[in-house]
């Protein structure tokens, strides 16, 4: 998820040292009290929870840095649909990667569907969500190319970026070794087939965070 997301910032542009947060310091505190209206992408690495997860929780949320680690004591680390629905948000995209959110059970579709109202209510043009456990790897190619597609070409709508991304990871992407030899390819759909746009809009990018 650290390369995920610091590979997103890469291609943005962003600044690493105010736009980023890893570990610890991706704390519920941090995301309820920073001012995120200037922020055009919202990106996520982390894991999607439903009612019944854990003990007492009645509401989809993310989950944040635990409380202990970050010493963000005033809250629980769980950032849920209610919280989300209280941010002023002026997103394009909100991107919720590796959240687990079609569970075998069904549930998966209360995750998706809670948080990405929550996110278009606070403010969001769209998201872009995964649907199962991702490979790390994959993802952080998928989602590098996805926004830097985005970056180099205004007119090109979310869908149409997340389709050409598909493409470049059935025809040309792979994991590759230390030795930068392709171990295996990406063209097998488990790969790039999690990841859907919601509520596109036809609508193209923004260039920051």
């Amino acid at each position: 998820t650290r390369t995920e997301i610091t590979s997103i910032a890469n291609a943005l542009g962003a600044d690493p040292a105010q736009d980023v947060f890893l570990g610890r310091e991706a704390s519920e505190g941090q995301v309820k009290t920073m001012d995120l209206s200037p922020y055009k992408v919202i990106a996520f690495a982390t894991h999607g929870l439903v009612p019944g997860d854990l003990n007492g929780l009645t509401q989809p949320a993310l989950a944040m840095s635990s409380p202990q680690a970050s010493g963000d004591k005033d809250n629980d680390g769980l950032l849920t649909m209610g919280e989300i629905l209280g941010l002023k948000l002026n997103a394009d995209w909100a991107v919720l990667s590796a959240c687990n959110t079609a569970s075998a059970d069904g549930k998966g579709a209360e995750a998706v569907s809670g948080l990405g109202r929550a996110f278009f209510y606070a403010g969001t043009r769209a998201l872009l969500v995964s649907n199962w456990p991702v490979h790390s790897a994959a993802t952080t190619e998928l989602t590098t190319e996805l926004f830097s597609r985005q970056a180099a070409n205004d007119n090109l709508s979310r869908a149409e970026a997340l389709r050409q991304t598909r493409v470049h990871l059935i025809d040309e992407a792979g994991f590759k070794d230390n030795q930068g030899r392709t171990v295996f390819s990406y063209a097998h759909p488990i790969f790039w087939a999690p990841f859907t746009v919601v509520g596109d809009g036809g609508g193209g990018r923004a260039p920051s965070w």
